[in-house]
């Protein structure tokens, strides 16, 4: 490698953000044109989405953060609800200085990017959402399978996480299920068991199924058809509902977007386009509306 190394291949020190009455911990690698910003799947830390972020186009700016009560985000005193943390969201992106963002979210953090999605129109360019639901109604998995998501114990038992990762997760996770529970290992803590119980409470009394119409971003679906979890049938009514969504099915899992990085990271990178300066600026400046070509 070079000694004169890009500042868009460095990823800046990590921060402890205090907003919203949240300290929310984020990671920031800066690069040229509009951020892409990440919202993880339930009780995972920042950490599980390295092999995604690497991935990616090393030019693209990159935010990605723990959620209170996973990682190093400290537990939410109170439980709280998906407009309340996307709300927070937007304060930690002003405190960073980021106005317009696309918004990608895996699985649980898929709710918090169409919530982000629906209450900023004008500051989500383009949304994705990977293996994912509209809430308390939608299409639900194997109940067998679900029953083992009530608790955390994948997150600190490896053992037991690799037993159950390819009944779980399904697709290339199967083939390896150990794979899946080294990552997680790689979490720098396996946050708190109130702090996964206040994830559950929010997608438990949550729906985006009468807002999807309201959503008019760009939407990208990224479904598995062998996801033990979210069964493809919801990517299908994502795409019925969403006035600009296009559903791309790929024969993996619910977390191929982490087990195979390399596969899905390039459609992703294709609906975002070429990381490039952006025509609209954010706070304090005129912002024109979303057109087609966004």
């Amino acid at each position: 490698m070079s000694d004169e190394t890009t500042t868009t291949e460095v990823e800046l020190p990590d921060e402890l953000i205090a907003t919203g009455g949240q300290r929310i911990r984020v990671r920031y690698r800066p690069g040229v044109g509009v951020p892409l910003v990440l919202c993880n799947g339930i009780g995972a830390s920042l950490e599980v989405l390295d092999p995604f972020v690497d991935a990616l186009d090393p030019q693209r700016p990159v935010l990605r953060f723990d959620v209170p009560g996973t990682g190093e985000s400290p537990t939410s005193i109170l439980p709280y609800g998906f407009p309340y943390l996307a709300w927070v969201l937007g304060r930690v992106l002003d405190e960073l200085d980021i106005g317009v963002v696309d918004v990608l979210g895996l699985s649980w953090g898929g709710a918090l990017a169409q919530q982000f999605a629906f209450q900023n129109p004008m500051r989500c360019r383009r949304l994705i959402l990977v293996s994912t639901g509209t809430g308390a109604i939608m299409v639900p998995g194997n109940p067998l399978v679900l029953a083992k998501m009530v608790t955390p114990r994948r997150f600190k038992d490896p053992e037991y996480g690799a037993q159950i990762a390819g009944e779980l997760y399904g697709g290339s996770v199967r083939e390896d299920g150990q794979e899946v529970a080294d990552l997680f290992i790689r979490q720098l803590h396996a946050g708190s068991k109130m702090g996964y119980l206040h994830q559950l409470l929010a997608g438990a009394v949550w729906t985006s199924i009468f807002a999807l119409p309201a959503i008019r971003q760009k939407t990208l679906l990224v479904f598995g058809e062998d996801d033990p979890i979210i069964p493809m049938i919801n990517g299908k009514i994502f795409k019925k509902l969403m006035p600009r969504a296009t559903l791309y099915a790929h024969d993996g899992g619910h977390v191929d977007l982490v087990a195979r990085a390399d596969q899905l990271a390039p459609v992703i990178e294709d609906f975002l386009g070429t990381p490039h300066l952006g025509k609209r600026q954010w706070r304090g400046r005129v912002a024109g509306l979303l057109t087609p070509g966004d």
